[in-house]
């Protein structure tokens, strides 16, 4: 009850409020704060303190404004920051540690992070807690031996927080490791993106979330709370953030609140934030004819929103390149015509790509596609032009693992080993393509799909060894099994291992050839076998739905499609495209080119500055290019000139 505070403070005389800042939001609504004249400190902890609400706090209140950070287990509160009136910021830091108190930015290898780059938060010094009351597997996970101290024992505590250092040597908090979502293969920090938001003179609070209201379909959904002067539009909020922040980081949805849900403690309620409904700019126009209507229809399934108007642009309602290509298979398979990817790129609205799919019909886009339909298993069985490659590769330099894609993943919990076995097994069953194998008579490759594969499951235990032994040896064990190579004339091209680190600690390790596999496939292999584990596990029956398809029908449909006119005009255009390519650049290397390639490489990443990233997102937007096409002309500019080679 701000009303009540607001009185308490004026009778009590009282000098200093602590918030959590989503009820120093409310308190500030309040319209007697005059009367607040003995307050002379406010401090805010438990949330992030937005750099909008802060000014709001010091414009309307001539108390000093604190900014505090700490979890429970480290005596609440272990940094401090003194916010500075008139001073405008994106983000408020959260300082330096308290006297006693000891805080270190780690890389995940716990190597100390430099100015500038994230890190993850811990914690060390004397208001450490000594771990969690009957919870030695969590206090072991989470207060970690701190080699940074010198003292035998000392320990330190990781929160899962990250952070970076400022230029000035402060802290500025970055937000959860959990609220680090993964979309469409880009690791976003949601809490860069409210802060970008939160600069908008018209917002009053912001929360980003990725949500996945439709299966394989997660995207980032903003919801917002405007400032009295009334709600931004959808349109001017995306374009606010398109001046700062990449594509990929701006929200596909964006929802207006009246205010942010939240529990009986006063921090923002997540599971409350309501799902949004579809993007409306303007008018609405419903689709006008069939082609239309039906176009519409596969947006709204792909997109998981209610309706889609012909004037709807399919990237602001969600849409991506993944999904595109989702798209183009469904109008193939709906209006058996074939378009290229790029016609949704040139015309993203149901209108446009309508006009594309009637263009095809009546004949002006070249020879039509044959259905895609389940084919007889009787006889050979063609491998498509990638599986063909690949074994040619194969063939080429046998016996190696360039082309092995392997997985490891943490399971955290009890694990039932016999559900997770019956899980591959079944995915082994359901999918065709982990039960087939390569053979080449006559110098053709065909594919030999067998009826039943046996897949075991190989169980390592390595809980008899010290923590650091336990986690270098399942990394050299997973790393061993990624390097195994397979035989494609001889199945499963599937294999898997779980290593025990611990009771309820274990790492599964999947390794595929990608003859069998790719990105995309991964991603449907991880859902279906978490669903069937889940149902497994409980003792249920999994209700996965029959494939209708397979991957050998797509190999014969491709065959039948790139054959005559059609695969002439590709092998012409690349015939001329690569024609006097050279076979290799000749760069400018320390060492001679080797004679066997080692393939032995490594990753280095780099921040660019903002302002360089808000030029060249301007220049692929001048350019109707993306940023993956603006970055990969500049890394071929680079070669070209230090090779001398076009």
């Amino acid at each position: 009850d701000s009303a009540y505070l607001v009185k308490l403070i004026e009778e009590q005389q009282i000098t200093t409020v602590h918030f959590v800042p989503s009820m120093l939001q409310v308190f500030l609504e309040e319209p007697g704060l005059e009367a607040c004249t003995s307050l002379e400190r406010i401090i805010c902890s438990g949330e992030a303190l937005p750099a909008n609400l802060a000014e709001r706090c010091q414009e309307r209140l001539g108390a000093e404004l604190h900014n505090l950070y700490g979890p429970t287990e480290a005596a609440v509160d272990v940094t401090w920051w003194a916010c500075r009136r008139g001073e405008h910021r994106s983000s408020i830091p959260i300082g330096r540690p308290i006297d006693n108190t000891r805080i270190y930015l780690l890389s995940p290898q716990l190597h100390p992070v430099p100015e500038g780059v994230r890190g993850e938060l811990y914690i060390a010094g004397e208001g450490l807690a000594r771990g969690y009351l009957g919870r030695p597997e969590l206090t072991a996970e989470r207060f970690v031996p701190d080699p940074f101290s010198g003292e035998a024992g000392a320990r330190m505590y990781r929160t899962g927080d990250v952070a970076r250092y400022l230029e000035d040597g402060n802290i500025e908090y970055l937000g959860r490791l959990d609220f680090q979502v993964k979309i469409r293969g880009l690791r976003i920090e949601l809490g860069e993106i409210e802060a970008a938001l939160g600069q908008h003179p018209a917002v009053r609070e912001v929360l980003v979330v990725a949500r996945e209201d439709a299966p394989g379909g997660a995207r980032l959904v903003a919801y917002v709370v405007a400032d009295k002067a009334g709600a931004p539009s959808v349109g001017e909020l995306r374009e606010f953030l398109k001046q700062t922040l990449p594509e990929h980081m701006v929200p596909a949805a964006f929802v207006v609140l009246d205010e942010l849900p939240l529990t009986p403690n006063g921090k923002v309620d997540r599971r409350a934030l309501p799902k949004p409904a579809a993007q409306e700019e303007g008018v609405f126009v419903a689709p006008r004819g069939a082609i239309e209507e039906m176009v519409a229809g596969i947006w709204a399934r792909l997109l998981g929103v209610a309706k889609v108007g012909v004037h709807d642009n399919f990237f602001e309602l969600g849409g991506h390149s993944l999904l595109v290509t989702q798209v183009i298979s469904r109008v193939r398979e709906t209006f058996k015509v074939e378009l290229p990817i790029r016609s949704l790129f040139g015309a993203p609205t149901v209108a446009g790509l309508a006009r594309s799919i009637e263009s095809a019909l009546t004949g002006e886009q070249g020879p039509r596609a044959p259905p895609l339909v389940p084919v007889s298993r009787e006889g050979e069985l063609p491998a498509s032009f990638a599986q063909q490659r690949l074994c040619f590769l194969e063939q080429l330099q046998p016996g190696g693992y360039t082309y092995n894609v392997p997985m490891a993943m943490d399971l955290r919990g009890r694990l039932d080993v016999v559900a997770l076995e019956r899980s591959l097994r079944e995915l082994v069953r359901r999918h065709e393509t982990l039960r087939t194998t390569f053979a080449s008579p006559g110098g053709r490759v065909v594919q030999a799909i067998s009826p039943e594969v046996s897949l075991e499951l190989a169980v390592e235990d390595l809980e008899g060894l010290a923590a650091p032994e336990r986690e270098a040896e399942a990394r050299r064990r997973a790393r061993e099994e990624a390097q195994r190579p397979f035989e494609l004339s001889h199945g499963p091209l599937l294999r898997a291992r779980v290593l025990r680190l611990a009771r309820e600690e274990h790492v599964l390790v999947l390794v595929m050839h990608h003859i069998v596999t790719d990105g995309w496939s991964n991603n449907v292999l991880l859902r279906e076998l978490s669903e069937l584990y889940e149902a497994f596990e409980a003792g249920g029956v999994p209700t996965l739905p029959a494939l209708g398809l397979q991957y050998a029908d797509y190999a014969v449909w491709q065959r039948l499609w790139l054959r005559g006119e059609v695969l002439e005009s590709q092998l012409s255009y690349w015939k001329k495209t690569l024609a006097g390519a050279p076979q290799a650049l000749e760069l400018p290397t320390d060492r001679p080119r080797p004679r066997v390639q080692t393939f032995r490489g490594a990753q280095v990443k780099v921040q660019l500055p903002l302002a360089l990233s808000q030029e060249v997102r301007a220049l692929s937007q001048r350019e109707g290019a993306t940023l993956f096409m603006t970055l990969l002309a500049a890394f071929q500019a680079l070669l070209a000139r230090y090779s001398g080679q076009t």
